[in-house]
């Protein structure tokens, strides 16, 4: 066949190489690029996850920086000034024993529905590393850039397990992480989807789906318009090469303008609903999660981006962001019990450390907290986790573990678990070599056991 055959027009090496946000640039320029929008929905073939999995989807809330945990889920006012700051009033919760941040009175209201981690560490005080470690489970520094869970969902509840839907099987809202390559050694089939936009906007511009500017009608009649001068289609209407093609460019239309895409459309939710989470981008994206888990995406990670990594002036970011976290954490969670989703979606809140203790009210800091990986702390909610319960404690500065350390491998293995992955399962690498879920003796991964006492009969 001659270089100037048009068939060789449909021939697309390394189809598989592209991302699926290079597919999506390519659906958004119409006709042939719409085309290629909707290839990665092609199922794979691998392990599917193992019957009586509790979990379908998983929201991680991913606070960028590392919050306080003595200014959010760990107070420790009789340690003083110099450690409390002014937030020095935790208030009760619902579950006796349980106080959290007085800028918190919305969870505080709800502590039935989730548990707090405050035994996590893992000792590393590097943005990079840690927030590595608390994705992964390993230690950086390896030879291996492992996968984030994120991408080890998609891998196992994605489109290796048959997912069919129009969303991407793991997408970010909104922007990348950016502290390392989340697919890791699985490749760019494994990377997240990052919307991009605001959902607090009126209208959420997701890269490739929906287009600043241009309403539904022009792209309508931008489809139409192509067809229209589509001359190879009338060459080659009988070829099955050219049938596929076609079955591709209407899914990824389907995304763009059919039930996909309406997905990130919030306004079709309710105002009140809308106020309940708070008309900001940390509410908005919440919301547009609860309506991601809806849909049936396995992997929703909301970076939470709000100025958490507070070495100056700590206590204005807090009574600032805080207030913003509560409410729309609390309305996710109390959306999705009253939905009946709560039961099969996990929640997990954590950044990648929590802050130095004790207060740097020196001068440049003014107030500020460094970073802390010796002890901090996570939430879990939902998907088989038991709420109301302490998990671990810090000591009375909040300075170290006091006793049940929770290693970031501990945490994940226990989400997986409660999806139905097996932590035994081996993940396929480039060269070859023999890598599982879970960690080997060999590896020397920290870890001090799985969440079992909030885990259920199945852990």
């Amino acid at each position: 066949m001659g270089n100037d055959d048009p068939i060789n027009i449909l021939k697309l090496p390394l189809i598989a190489d592209l991302s699926r946000r290079d597919l999506l640039r390519l659906g958004a320029m119409g006709g042939a690029g719409m085309a290629l929008g909707d290839l990665w929905f092609l199922p794979a073939f691998a392990a599917s996850p193992k019957p009586g999995a509790r979990a379908k989807s998983v929201i991680q809330i991913w606070m960028w920086g590392g919050p306080s945990h003595l200014d959010t889920f760990d107070p420790k006012p009789e340690a003083g000034s110099d450690f409390s700051g002014p937030l020095d009033h935790p208030i009760e919760t619902n579950v006796s024993g349980i106080r959290i941040c007085e800028l918190m009175p919305n969870l505080a209201k709800c502590a039935e529905k989730y548990s707090i981690i405050r035994g996590m560490t893992h000792g590393v005080n590097g943005h990079e590393t840690a927030s590595y470690e608390v994705q992964t489970g390993r230690a950086s520094g390896g030879t291996d850039v492992y996968p984030g869970v994120g991408a080890v969902v998609s891998y196992f509840k994605g489109v290796n397990a048959g997912y069919q839907g129009l969303i991407p099987p793991y997408i970010v809202l909104t922007e990348p992480q950016g502290r390392f390559a989340d697919e890791g050694f699985l490749g760019l089939r494994y990377q997240p989807f990052a919307t991009g936009g605001d959902p607090a906007q009126t209208r959420f511009a997701v890269e490739g789906v929906v287009l600043q500017g241009i309403s539904d009608q022009r792209q309508q009649s931008r489809r139409q318009l192509l067809h229209d001068l589509d001359a190879l289609d009338k060459t080659l209407r009988d070829d099955p090469r050219m049938a596929l093609w076609k079955d591709s460019e209407r899914q990824a239309y389907e995304l763009i303008l059919g039930d996909g895409g309406k997905v990130f459309d919030l306004s079709q939710e309710k105002d009140e609903m809308r106020d309940r989470y708070g008309r900001n981008t940390f509410g908005q994206s919440c919301l547009a999660a609860r309506r991601l888990v809806e849909s049936g995406v396995p992997y929703i990670t909301i970076n939470y981006q709000g100025g958490w990594d507070t070495h100056k002036e700590n206590f204005q970011t807090m009574r600032r962001r805080v207030p913003e976290m509560d409410k729309a954490m609390a309305a996710l969670l109390l959306d999705l019990s009253a939905r009946g989703l709560l039961d099969s979606t996990i929640v997990w809140w954590s950044g990648e450390f929590g802050r130095t203790p004790k207060v740097q009210w020196e001068a440049p800091w003014n107030g500020g907290r460094g970073h802390w990986g010796q002890v901090f702390s996570a939430v879990v909610a939902g998907g088989g986790f038991a709420g109301g319960h302490l998990i671990g404690s810090s000591d009375a500065r909040g300075e170290e573990v006091k006793d049940r350390p929770v290693y970031p491998m501990d945490l994940i293995s226990s989400i997986y678990t409660l999806l139905g992955i097996d932590i035994h399962a081996s993940l396929p690498h480039p060269l070859g070599q023999p890598v599982f879920v879970g960690p080997g003796k060999e590896e020397n991964v920290r870890a001090a056991g799985m969440l079992r006492e909030i885990m259920g009969e199945r852990a």
